[in-house]
């Protein structure tokens, strides 16, 4: 397990650098995005207002507030990537997007599109959101407003982590590692609290 501190935007190199079970900390650009985001993006074919090659990008639906013609962080949490799996190999193959940040990972669709395009998936930890928040400096710009909470937002961010390479552009998977020393277990388990399997 290696620790990275990195600096965006990412490059090819970089990616290829990470491996499943290293920590990333990074300074820079953060989009922010999560569902409906993206169903504007791909569903009714709204290409992003800024480009998101060589940048991470964040599941999430931050509480912000304007002031004036800023907008100011409440609170900037991460939520599960699961249910974006659709949009993410697209995300990564046309816009060049090569860090998604969530929790719960993403399925087979998602690692192969990183393993061909180079990305990596990169989890957070539950419940961090107050340090989240704090490692985000400042939110940069909103782009389509009408969708907040899920617009697509730009942050900048210092030393934002740790994050856990979860799954990176060789094809690991920290998810299914898990699950298959979970089958592993199981049948002693079973044997310890006598239950059949």
């Amino acid at each position: 397990m290696t620790t990275h501190h990195l600096d965006t935007p990412f490059s090819n190199k970089t990616i290829k650098q990470l491996q499943a079970g290293d920590i990333v900390f990074f300074s820079g650009t953060l989009f922010g995005l999560r569902d409906l985001t993206q169903i504007y993006m791909f569903d009714q074919n709204n290409k992003p207002p800024v480009s998101l090659e060589g940048m991470p990008c964040i599941h999430t639906a931050p509480s912000l507030r304007k002031v004036g013609d800023k907008w100011e962080k409440i609170c900037i949490g991460t939520t599960t990537s699961t249910r974006m799996e659709r949009f993410t190999p697209e995300l990564i193959g046309e816009y060049g997007v090569k860090a998604i940040i969530g929790k719960g990972g993403l399925y087979e669709g998602s690692l192969e599109a990183m393993k061909k395009y180079g990305a990596v998936y990169l989890a957070i930890v539950g419940g961090s959101a107050a340090l989240e928040t704090d490692q985000i400096e400042e939110v940069e710009d909103v782009y389509w407003e009408h969708l907040h909470p899920e617009a697509l937002y730009k942050f900048r961010v210092k030393d934002f982590g740790p994050l856990t390479v979860a799954m990176d552009s060789h094809g690991n998977n920290l998810y299914d590692d898990v699950k298959e020393e979970t089958r592993k277990r199981l049948p002693k388990i079973y044997h310890q609290l006598g239950i059949s399997e």
